[in-house]
C-alpha cells in the first residue's frame, strides 16, 4: 500500500451492491459479509430482490440490491443510509439514491452508463447525478465491464460467460475500500464453485484485478478499517434466518429423539428452509415436497398421527390455503409446527419483501373457535431459538404453534455464536407412556397441570383409538354432538393453550424504571426498534422497551408490565394488528399506533423522529 494512502478508523459502515438481478449483487454481498464475519466484524445484511422473476434489463424494476452494515458493535439493523454505492448501472443509482448520505462514495459501471441505459432508467438527461439532486457525492466512476472483459480475454470465454464475473471486479473493489485481504475471498470463492475449476479461477482473477485496480489507482478517496469486536471464545459464523430456522428445527427434533418430517411446497420467501432440511438426512430428516400447500400441511400432520413432529412452512397465501387442516390439527391435538415466512400481502403483493401482515390470520385464520400457539422471531440469529421454541411447546402440549418470521429476517443474516446444545432445556414429549393416573386410558385423557392429552400414536399395545375432524367425547373419545360437551371441548382446548403462558418466558423491559412512554414492538422489527429506543434516551428522553416473541398466549406478566406506563407506542409493518390484538386482551391502555407498509424494513432515524414527536406531542 502506498504510503500516502489515507485509512480512515471507522467503528461502522454501511455498503450497498446494487444491479440488475442477474449481475450477482447477492453473491458478492454475501462473500463480503462472510469475509467481515470471519474478521470479527458484527454483520446484519438485508438481501432486497426484485419482485418480478426476470424484468427487463437494466430497467427500475429488476433492481436487485444487498445491503450490509458492519461494525464493532452494537450492530442490529443492516441501516439506514448507505455510506458506499456500488451501482452497476443506471436503474441501481435511481433506485437507491434516496438511501445516500451526503458525501457517500458511489462506485459506478461507466460502461453501463450510456445513453440507452439511463433512458432504460428513465433519465431525461445526461447527467443522472445533476438530475437526482445529490451532488454531494464522492464519485468514483471505474469501466467494470470491459475491465472484466479484458481479465478475462485470454480464457477462452464467450461474451456472456465473462460478464458473469464483473459481480466479482466489484467485491475487489470493495475488499481494496475496506482493507479486506482478497486470499481469504479466494477461498470462499473455491469452496463455493468447486465442481467448476475454470468458473473459480475467472472470478479470482477478476476479483484480484479489481482489487489491484483500487489498491494501484486509489481511486482519489480514502480506504476504511472497521475494528473488530472482542468476541467471547466459541464458535461463530453468519447465519440467515431462514438456515438458523433450519438448524434449530433439526436441534430440537435430537433434543426430544424424535423423527421430524418437513411436509411443504416452495414458496418465497419460505423454500430455502426446504432446500437446508432436505440435505439433511445425515440427522434423519424426512423432507417431502408436496404438489400443493395443502398437501404440504397434511403429510406434516399425517407423520405427528405417526408419532414424529410435524412441520411445514409457508407464506402469506400458503398460510391461508393450510388454514382447514390446521384446524384439524387443533380439534385432533396434535403436535404440528407452521413456519410462515411472512411478505408483503395480500394475494402474490410483494412476494420479495417484508411486512408483518399475518398476525391476524395466525391468531384467527380457522373456522370455529381453534386456538393455536403464536410465537414471532425477533432476528435472523433468534430464529434459532424461536424454532426450539416452537418444537418444544408443539410436543410437550399437543398442540399446533405457527413460527412467524418475515423476509428481512429469513433473508437478512447476523454473526451467529454457535450455541451449546446442553444448554438448552430437555424436550419431553407428552407420550402416553407418561400417563401415572389410575383411570383407564382414553383419547382425550389429559395431564391435569397443562391439559394436553396424552400422545399414543398408532403401534403403542393397548392403545388403539380413533381422532378426525369430528368433535369427540371429552371422557369416552368417540363421537359426539351433544351441546355441553362441545362447550366443555372447546373451552379445554382454549386453556390448554392459556396455560403455556405458565412455561414460557416473562416478558423483560429495557430502560427507565421512572418512564412514562414503552416503545412496544414485536418479531422482526426489534433490531430497529431497539436502536431507535437507544436513540430517543440518548436525547434526553425517559423512555422504556419491550419486544414480544411470545404472542399467543402472551407471557402472564404482560397486564402488569404494560399498565405501569401512560404511554404505549406500538410500531409493526401492518395497519396495527397486534396493537389491536393487545387492546382485546387489555382494557384502559393508552396506546398510539406507529404503522409503516413499504416493504422495506424501518428506516431508525424515522422511528426516532416520531417517536419523540408523540411524546413530546402528549406532553
Amino acid at each position: 500500500m502506498d504510503a500516502t494512502t489515507v485509512v480512515k478508523d471507522l467503528n461502522q459502515v454501511t455498503i450497498r451492491l446494487s444491479g440488475d438481478s442477474g449481475d450477482g449483487m447477492q453473491l458478492s454481498g454475501t462473500l463480503f459479509s462472510t469475509l467481515s464475519a470471519i474478521f470479527g466484524n458484527e454483520i446484519a445484511t438485508f438481501p432486497d430482490y426484485p419482485s418480478e422473476i426476470r424484468a427487463p434489463q437494466g430497467t427500475l424494476n429488476g433492481v436487485s440490491g444487498f445491503q450490509v452494515r458492519i461494525g464493532s458493535k452494537n450492530i442490529h439493523t443492516s441501516g439506514d443510509l448507505t455510506d458506499v454505492l456500488i451501482a452497476m448501472n443506471p436503474a441501481a443509482l435511481k433506485v437507491n439514491a434516496h438511501h445516500l448520505k451526503k458525501d457517500s462514495i458511489v462506485i459506478y459501471d461507466t460502461d453501463s452508463f450510456g445513453k440507452r441505459d439511463l433512458e432504460k432508467a428513465l433519465f431525461t438527461t445526461d447527467d443522472p447525478f445533476e438530475e437526482l439532486g445529490v451532488p454531494h457525492l464522492q464519485l468514483v466512476p471505474v469501466p467494470i465491464t470491459s475491465m472484466t472483459k479484458d481479465s478475462l480475454k485470454d480464457m477462452g470465454m464467450d461474451n456472456k460467460a465473462m460478464l458473469r464475473s464483473k459481480n466479482m471486479f466489484a467485491l475487489g473493489l470493495v475488499c481494496w475500500l475496506f482493507n479486506r485481504p482478497v486470499e481469504i475471498a479466494d477461498k470462499l470463492l473455491t469452496k463455493k464453485f468447486l465442481k467448476n475449476p475454470k468458473l473459480v479461477e475467472a472470478n479470482i482473477k477478476v476479483l484480484n484485478n479489481g482489487y489491484h485496480f483500487g489498491n494501484n489507482k486509489h481511486l482519489t478517496v480514502s480506504t476504511y478499517r472497521i475494528e473488530a469486536l472482542e468476541n467471547t471464545k466459541g464458535f461463530y459464523t453468519d447465519i440467515n434466518g431462514n438456515l438458523a430456522t433450519a438448524y434449530g428445527l433439526i436441534a430440537a427434533s435430537e433434543k426430544a429423539n424424535i423423527k421430524m418430517l418437513l411436509g411443504t411446497y416452495p414458496i418465497t420467501p419460505a423454500t430455502d428452509i426446504l432446500h437446508e432440511l432436505a440435505k439433511r438426512k445425515d440427522f434423519g430428516v424426512l423432507a417431502l415436497q408436496m404438489e400443493d400447500e395443502i398437501a404440504g400441511i397434511c403429510a406434516a400432520l399425517g407423520a405427528s398421527f405417526v408419532g414424529h413432529l410435524g412441520v411445514t412452512t409457508t407464506s402469506g397465501p400458503g398460510l391461508a390455503l393450510k388454514g382447514e387442516a390446521l384446524g384439524l390439527a387443533v380439534m385432533t391435538e396434535l403436535p404440528l409446527v407452521i413456519i410462515d415466512v411472512q411478505r408483503g400481502g395480500p394475494s402474490t403483493g410483494l412476494p420479495t419483501k417484508s411486512e408483518q401482515s399475518d398476525l391476524n390470520q395466525a391468531l384467527y385464520g380457522r373456522n370455529g373457535e381453534s386456538p393455536v400457539v403464536v410465537i414471532a422471531a425477533l432476528s435472523p440469529t433468534d430464529c434459532f431459538d424461536s424454532a426450539f421454541w416452537a418444537c418444544k411447546l408443539a410436543l410437550e402440549h399437543m398442540t399446533p404453534v405457527v413460527l412467524l418470521t418475515d423476509g428481512y429476517i429469513a433473508n437478512g443474516s447476523s454473526s451467529w455464536k454457535i450455541p451449546k446444545m446442553a444448554k438448552y432445556p430437555e424436550i419431553k414429549p407428552n407420550y402416553v407412556e407418561n400417563y401415572k393416573g389410575e383411570d383407564d386410558w382414553t383419547p382425550y385423557l389429559r395431564n391435569e397441570e397443562t391439559k394436553a392429552r396424552y400422545w399414543a400414536y398408532p403401534g403403542i399395545a393397548n392403545y388403539a383409538h380413533r381422532i378426525g375432524g369430528l368433535e369427540k367425547d371429552y371422557k369416552t373419545g368417540v363421537i359426539s354432538s351433544e351441546g355441553e360437551n362441545h362447550q366443555l371441548m372447546v373451552e379445554t382446548r382454549q386453556a390448554k393453550v392459556d396455560r403455556i403462558a405458565d412455561y414460557i418466558p416473562e416478558l423483560e423491559v429495557l430502560g427507565d424504571d421512572d418512564a412514562d412512554t414503552l416503545i412496544v414492538g414485536w418479531g422482526g422489527t426489534f433490531g430497529h426498534l431497539l436502536e431507535a429506543y437507544r436513540e430517543v434516551r440518548e436525547q434526553g428522553h425517559k423512555v422504556a422497551f419491550t419486544q414480544f416473541k411470545f404472542i399467543a398466549p402472551l407471557p402472564k406478566n404482560t397486564e402488569e408490565v404494560l399498565k405501569r406506563y401512560s404511554r404505549i407506542i406500538i410500531a409493526e409493518q401492518n395497519l396495527g394488528q397486534f396493537a389491536n390484538y393487545l387492546e382485546s386482551k387489555i382494557k384502559g391502555l393508552n396506546i398510539h399506533k406507529l404503522n409503516r407498509i413499504t416493504g422495506q424494513p424501518f428506516l431508525v432515524w424515522q422511528l426516532v423522529e416520531e417517536f419523540i414527536n408523540i411524546i413530546e406531542g402528549e406532553a
